[in-house]
C-alpha cells in the first residue's frame, strides 16, 4: 500500500485520490485483497496508478472503451515497430488492472471479463497485421486494396481459436491462432516468394504480441493448432487448409474448429473459409463411421480422466476431475453428434452451449444448472490464480497456507467453506460427465492415452514409462504424427477412427516384446511403407492374436520386423490357414522355388525372384521359430535345406549367364562343398555358408566361348560369379553372406580348388598341408551341389580323408591349444555366451570332431557332419558312455534353441538386466524353463556338466599327452 500511495505523490490530485480511496472500508478492502495476493497487479497499478483513479471517474466500461478505441486507432498512427509496441503493452497493462478490479470487486460478469481480454487480443493482432502488411506494400511484395485500411481485402486472416476464439479467454492465456492467406487476395509481385514472406510475417506478429520489453507483453501466441504443426509452416494458405480438413482433419480438430473465429485480417476471408470448412465440422448425417470417430474421441477423453482424483492441494482445476476441460468437453463432444443436425447448437461460448443442449432435450435442467454454475465458479478460481503472478496456471498451491490465501483471495472468510465448495462444484461436475461416458468401454487400460492436440498429455507420458517405453515423448509424438495423416496408411479417415480404437491393444502389444522402444520405431517404419490402412487395422481389429504375432516380430525379432517393413504384404500370408504350421519339407521348397523362377524373364528377375522367395521362407521360418513352432533343433535342417534349394537352383543359371561369355570348359564341372552349419544341416537365422568350390576335368583345353579362358581362371571367375550372386545387394536384398576361409590354404589359395589338389591337401600319407583344424573342419564338410559323378567322388574323398590313421596325441594337444586361444579371445565370461563359454557349443563341437578323427580309422560308421548324430553314432559305437552322451546331447539341444531364439530377438549381446518380459519369456519358452531364474539355473547347470566331459575326454587326455611328450 505504501508503495502506490508513494508511486502517485507527484500528482497531487491523484494523491489525494488514491489516499481517501484507501482509507475508505470497501477501498481498503480492494487493494489489501490486491496487494496481498497479486504481485503482478502491484506492480502494474505502481507503475501506473492513474488507472485506478480513470476507472473511478469515468466508469470501467467507458474507460475499457477508451483504452480498445486507443488499440483500434493504432494502425491511422502510423507508429513504428518499437512505437507500436510499446503502446499494446500499455493498453494491456491498463485492460489487466481493470478487468481484475472488475473481476474483484464483482462489478463486471465472467462474459464481461473475458470479453474485453477477448476484444484486447482482437485489436491488438489487426494493428499487428496493418503494421506487416503495410511493410509488404511498401518494399513492393504485396499491392493492398485499401493502404488506409491495410486489413480489409488484405488477403491476410488470423483465425482465434479455444478461448480466445469463443471469446473466454482467462486472465492470463495464451492465445491459440491460425495464420491463413489467400495469394489472389494477397496480389503478389512474386507468387513463389510470398509464401515465405508470410511467414515472415507471421513470424513478426508473433514477435510483437509476446516479446518482453520493459514495458511486459502483449499476449503469449500459440500456433500449434494450425493442422499437422510438425509439418507445416507457420502461415497456410486457404486452399492448402481446406485440402487438410477436408482429407486429414482429426476428431480433435473438429472440436477446435468450433470454437474458431475469424479475429483479425481480412475477416471476410476467415468467414468464407469456415463457411468452406462447415461440413467438416458439422456432419448432418451421422453414418456409422460418424458415430465411432466421435464416440473414440470420447473414450480418450474417458482414458484421460481416468488417472486423476479429486483433490484440493495440487488439484489442476482445468484438466483435472471435475474440472473446467470436463465442462467443455460436455458441451463439444455433444455438439459434434448433434450439431450437423440442430444448427441452435452451432456455438462458440460453453454455457451457452449447455444452454441450447438443454433447449433441444440433451441436457437435463439439473446439469444445466450445475454445470454453468461450476462453470462460473471454476473460471473465477482460474482467474484468481493467474492474477497473482500473471501465469498461465491452473493448479492449486501445494502447502494449506498457500490454498488458504487462494481462498482469502476468493472472498472467503473460512478456508474450510472454500474447500467445501470447491469439492462440491469438481464433484457434480465429474457426476455429469461421467453419465456422458457410462455407456463408453475406457480405451486407456487403466491409464491415460491420449492422442489429440498438438503436445504431450503429462498423464499418457507416465503411463507409456509404466508401460516400459523409455522414450514415451517420443512415442506420443509419433502416434500423434500417425493421427496427423502423415502417411498413407492414415490419411484416410476411417483409418485413423480404427487406429485410435486400436490404440491401448497396440501399446499394450508392444510393451510386452524384448524391447518396447525399438519395437514401437519398427511398427511405425512398418506403416509407414503401408499403401493403405483399413485393410490392416480391420484385421487387427478382428485378429488380435495377428496383432501379437506382429508385435512381437516387431519387438522380439528385429531380422523379422525389418523384412516385414521391407515387404508389408508378408502380412497376407500370416493370416492364411495353415501358416504356423506349413510344411516346409526338401521337396516342397525345391517346388515352390521352382515355380517362382519359371516366370523369370531374364537374370536380373532370377536374382530378384530367388532373394524375394528366400526371405519371404526365411521370415515363415522365423515366425514359426518364434511362436514355437520350430525350436532350435528342428529349423536347421529347414533353413539347410532352404540354402541348399537355393544354391541348386541359382548356380545354375550363374553357370549358364556366365557361360554366354566364356563358354563351358568340354569334360569340366563345379561342385560346392559346404562346411560348417550348412554341412551339419544346421544353420540358424542369419548364419552365413561356409562353401569350398572344387573343379574338375579339362585340364588344358580353354573355355570354348567367345572369350576363352583357361580352366584354372574360368573357375575362379565362375565362383566369383556365384558369390556375387548369393551376396550382392538388390532391390529385395540379399541371399547369404559366403565365407570361403575354409578352403585349401584360406586366403592364400586359391577361390577355386582343383579336386586333386583339394585331395592332396588333406591326404596325411603323401604330407598334405592341413591343419589339425582344418581336419576338424572337414567333419562337417558336404557336398550340396554339382555333377552327381562329382559330388559322390567328393563324398567318397572326404569319408577317405577322415578315416586316415591319426595321431591321436598329436589331435588332442593341438585341440586343447586351439580351445585355449580361443578362450583368450573370447572368454565366454557370460551365461549367454552360448557358443564361448566353458561348457558351450564350442566344447561340445569340438568334442565331437575331436573324437571322429581319433577313432574314424577304426569307427568309421561314427562320422557324421551333424554334431548330434554323429554323437548319438560315437555312443553306439561304444566310444562315449551313455552319461556323457546324455550331457552332450541335451547341451547342444538347449544351446541350439537358445541360439536360434537370440539370433531371432537379439542384434547384440543379450543383457538379462535389461531385456524386457517378453524376450526373456521366448528364451523360457526355447528351453521349457518354469521360470527365468530355473532357465538361468539350468543354462549354468548344462554348461558344467558339458563341460566336465569336454575336460574328461579331451583336455585331460591333452595334457597327459602333452606331458609325456616333454619327458
Amino acid at each position: 500500500m505504501e508503495r502506490f500511495l508513494e508511486a502517485t505523490q507527484p500528482d497531487e490530485a491523484l494523491n489525494r485520490f488514491a489516499t481517501e480511496f484507501a482509507s475508505h472500508n470497501q477501498g481498503q478492502l480492494l487493494l489489501d485483497g490486491v496487494f496481498g495476493n497479486s504481485p503482478f497487479l502491484t506492480q502494474c497499478m505502481i507503475r501506473e496508478p492513474g488507472i485506478l483513479l480513470k476507472l473511478v471517474e469515468t466508469g470501467p466500461n467507458a474507460y475499457l472503451k477508451e483504452v480498445l478505441d486507443q488499440v483500434k486507432g493504432l494502425p491511422q498512427r502510423e507508429l513504428d515497430e518499437a512505437g507500436l509496441m510499446r503502446e499494446l503493452r500499455i493498453a494491456k497493462r491498463r485492460v489487466a488492472v481493470t478487468t481484475a478490479l472488475c473481476d474483484l470487486t464483482g462489478i463486471w460478469s465472467l462474459p464481461q471479463v473475458t470479453g474485453a481480454l477477448s476484444d484486447l487480443a482482437d485489436f491488438s493482432l489487426d494493428a499487428c497485421i496493418s503494421h506487416v502488411l503495410r511493410r509488404l506494400h511498401a518494399s513492393g511484395e504485396i499491392t493492398l486494396s485499401h493502404p488506409d485500411d491495410a486489413c480489409r481485402d488484405s488477403g491476410f486472416v488470423i483465425l482465434a481459436m479455444g478461448k480466445h476464439g469463443s471469446r473466454e479467454l482467462n486472465y492470463s492465456s495464451d492465445i491459440d491462432l491460425i495464420v491463413l492467406y489467400d495469394l489472389a487476395r494477397l496480389n503478389p509481385t512474386d507468387p513463389e516468394a510470398i509464401r515465405q514472406s508470410c511467414v515472415r510475417a507471421t513470424r513478426d506478429i508473433m514477435r510483437l504480441m509476446e516479446s518482453r520489453t520493459a514495458d511486459g507483453y502483449v499476449f503469449r501466441t500459440d500456433l500449434r493448432l494450425r493442422p499437422d504443426p510438425g509439418a507445416t509452416p507457420l502461415a497456410m494458405s486457404v486452399g492448402a487448409a481446406e485440402t487438410y480438413y477436408e482429407s486429414l482433419g482429426q476428431n480433435w480438430e473438429r472440436a477446435a474448429m468450433i470454437k474458431a473465429r475469424p479475429a483479425a485480417g481480412d475477416k471476410a476471408l476467415g468467414q468464407d473459409f469456415l463457411a468452406h470448412i462447415k461440413p467438416f465440422i458439422w456432419r448432418k448425417h451421422l453414418d456409422f463411421a460418424a458415430i465411432n470417430d466421435i464416440h473414440s474421441i470420447k473414450r480418450q477423453i474417458n482414458a484421460h480422466r481416468g488417472s486423476r482424483q479429486i483433490a484440493v492441494n495440487e488439484h489442476d482445476i482445468k484438466i483435472g476431475r471435475g474440472g473446467i476441460r470436463e465442462i467443455e468437453f460436455f458441451a463439444q463432444t455433444q455438439q459434434l453428434i448433434w450439431g450437423g443436425r440442430l444448427p441452435a447448437l452451432r456455438l462458440r461460448r460453453t454455457c451457452e452451449t449447455i444452454e441450447a443442449l438443454n433447449q433441444v432435450g440433451q441436457v437435463s435442467d439439473t446439469a444445466l444448472r450445475d454445470m454453468v454454475a461450476s462453470y462460473h465458479y471454476l473460471r473465477k478460481l482460474e482467474h484468481r490464480l493467474q492474477m497473482i503472478d500473471d501465469k498461465q496456471t491452473q493448479k492449486l498451491p501445494k502447502s494449506d497456507e498457500d490454498v488458504d490465501n487462494i481462498a482469502r483471495f476468493m472472498g472467503y472468510q473460512s478456508p474450510e467453506d472454500f474447500r467445501t465448495d470447491l469439492l462440491e462444484h469438481l464433484g457434480r461436475v465429474e457426476s455429469h460427465y461421467a453419465r456422458l461416458f457410462e455407456d463408453e468401454p475406457d480405451l486407456g487400460g487403466g491409464g491415460s492415452l491420449v492422442f489429440t492436440g498438438m503436445e504431450d498429455d503429462p498423464d499418457t507420458v507416465v503411463t507409456l514409462q509404466n508401460m516400459g517405453f523409455r522414450e514415451a515423448s517420443r512415442v506420443s509424438g509419433i502416434i500423434r504424427a500417425w493421427h496427423h495423416g502423415r502417411y498413407r496408411a492414415t490419411r484416410s479417415e476411417r483409418a485413423r477412427q480404427i487406429l485410435t480404437e486400436l490404440m491401448p491393444q497396440i501399446l499394450t502389444s508392444l510393451a510386452d516384446t524384448a524391447n518396447p522402444d525399438e519395437a514401437f520405431i519398427n511398427f511405425d517404419t512398418f506403416l509407414s511403407g503401408l499403401p493403405a490402412g483399413v485393410q490392416l487395422f480391420s484385421m487387427f481389429n478382428a485378429n488380435p492374436k495377428l496383432l501379437n504375432l506382429v508385435a512381437e516380430l516387431m519387438g522380439n525379432a528385429p531380422r523379422l520386423s525389418r523384412q516385414l517393413a521391407r515387404r508389408p504384404e508378408l502380412l497376407d500370408s500370416m493370416i492364411t490357414p495353415g501358416f504356423l504350421k506349413a510344411e516346409l519339407s526338401p521337396e516342397n521348397l525345391n517346388l515352390a522355388l521352382g515355380t517362382v523362377l519359371s516366370e523369370a524373364a531374364d537374370y536380373q528377375d532370377v536374382l530378384d525372384g530367388t532373394r524375394r522367395w528366400s526371405n519371404d521362407t526365411k521370415f515363415k521360418v522365423g515366425v514359426q521359430l518364434l511362436d514355437g513352432t520350430l525350436n532350435g533343433e528342428t529349423v536347421g535342417p529347414i533353413l539347410s535345406s532352404l540354402a541348399e534349394t537355393l544354391l541348386c537352383h541359382l548356380v545354375p543359371r550363374v553357370e549358364q549367364e556366365f557361360a554366354e561369355s566364356h563358354g563351358v570348359i568340354p569334360g569340366g564341372g563345379l561342385a560346392i562343398i559346404a562346411f560348417g552349419k550348412l554341412g551339419g544341416g544346421e544353420l540358424l537365422p542369419g548364419s552365413d555358408l561356409d562353401l569350398v568350390y572344387i573343379y574338375d576335368g579339362g585340364q588344358e583345353e580353354a573355355s570354348d566361348g567367345e572369350k576363352a579362358l583357361m580352366p584354372t581362371v574360368y573357375n575362379i571367375r565362375l565362383c566369383q560369379r556365384i558369390g556375387t550372386a548369393v551376396t550382392s545387394q538388390t532391390g529385395e536384398g540379399r541371399l547369404y553372406d559366403i565365407d570361403n576361409r575354409l578352403r585349401p590354404a584360406g586366403n592364400a589359395g586359391a577361390l577355386a580348388t582343383q579336386l586333386q589338389g583339394f585331395e592332396s591337401y588333406y591326404d596325411l600319407a603323401n604330407g598334405g598341408d592341413a591343419w589339425t583344424w582344418e581336419h576338424m573342419a572337414l567333419t562337417r564338410a558336404r557336398a550340396v551341389y554339382g555333377p552327381d559323378h562329382l559330388c559322390q567322388h567328393l563324398q567318397d574323398a572326404i569319408h577317405r580323408l577322415l578315416i586316415q590313421k591319426r595321431d591321436a596325441n598329436r589331435i588332442l594337444i593341438d585341440v586343447a591349444a586351439m580351445r585355449e586361444r580361443i578362450a583368450r579371445q573370447y572368454p565366454g565370461n557370460s551365461l549367454w555366451s552360448i557358443k564361448y563359454q566353458p561348457g558351450g557349443l564350442v566344447d561340445i563341437e569340438f568334442t565331437a570332431q575331436t573324437l571322429q578323427l581319433i577313432h574314424a580309422h577304426k569307427h568309421p560308421e561314427v562320422l557324421s557332419p551333424n554334431t548330434a548324430r554323429a554323437l548319438e553314432k560315437m555312443h553306439k559305437a561304444g566310444l562315449i558312455s551313455a552319461v556323457d552322451f546324455k550331457r552332450l546331447r541335451e547341451a547342444l539341444g538347449l544351446w541350439r534353441c537358445l541360439q536360434a531364439v537370440l539370433r531371432l530377438t537379439v542384434d547384440k549381446d543379450f543383457d538379462e538386466t535389461r531385456a524386457p518380459l517378453g524376450q526373456k519369456q521366448a528364451l523360457m519358452r526355447a528351453a521349457r524353463a518354469d521360470s527365468f531364474n530355473h532357465l538361468k539355473e539350468m543354462v549354468q547347470e548344462t554348461a558344467d556338466a558339458a563341460r566336465e566331459v569336454f575336460e574328461r575326454l579331451i583336455l585331460s587326455p591333452a595334457a597327459q599327452a602333452a606331458d609325456g611328450q616333454e619327458e
